[in-house]
């Protein structure tokens, strides 16, 4: 069972995401947040499996929050965000937060964000993509990746399609343990920080 805290200032978002979580069979609502401060305390408390968090919260934004919960290991945070946000998002792509997506997103795209996240895949949903590649200047991703072997220049490319490691491991043919290597590598040799900014990288190469 996935347990879903959710985090949104706005009372009818929050009962919107509470009837599309718990109509899933695998999924539970663990607790709810009017604000980003109340979200980490209650993350803290309940140690969900998922955070679904609105971008823009009192108190404490979603990213700040987000960012809290991946260094205390509590929770996969994944951000509703809008394009009026742009500071935002801009923002939040630069650190190890790894799920985006619209809030008016359908209930479909919402619960396969909220699966995949928690399998540990990257969620950039289409529109966001779309941003990356318009509103981010192109960068030399090109010499950046350019030491990598084939085999590691897969798994960037996947990493960027949103694979967990699992799934990574089972479209290569590969123990997950190998990609955990692979990806550690290609840290060392890039640079680069966390798998969010490895995809991101990628979609602006």
């Amino acid at each position: 069972m996935i347990r879903v805290l959710i985090a949104d200032d706005d009372t009818i978002v929050r009962e919107g995401l509470k009837m599309i979580i718990s109509s899933q069979d695998d999924m539970e609502v663990s607790g709810e947040a009017e604000n980003g401060r109340a979200a980490l305390e209650r993350a803290r408390k309940l140690r969900p499996d998922v955070a679904l968090l609105d971008i823009r919260m009192p108190e404490c934004d979603g990213i700040t929050a987000a960012e809290s919960m991946l260094a205390e290991g509590l929770c996969a945070p994944l951000l509703l965000t809008t394009f009026d946000e742009e500071d935002f998002i801009l923002r939040a792509l630069k650190s190890e937060i790894c799920g985006y997506i619209l809030k008016n997103s359908p209930a479909e795209r919402i619960i396969n964000a909220v699966r995949t996240v928690n399998a540990g895949g990257t969620v950039f949903q289409e529109d966001v993509l779309k941003f990356v590649r318009e509103r981010l200047s192109p960068t030399n991703g090109g010499e950046l990746f350019a030491g990598l072997s084939p085999r590691e220049l897969d798994v960037v490319r996947l990493i960027a399609e949103g694979l967990s490691n699992q799934q990574i491991a089972e479209r290569l043919f590969l123990s997950n343990g190998t990609v955990r290597n692979h990806i550690s590598t290609i840290l060392e040799k890039t640079g680069l920080e966390h798998r969010t900014q490895l995809a991101v990288m990628w979609l602006r190469k």
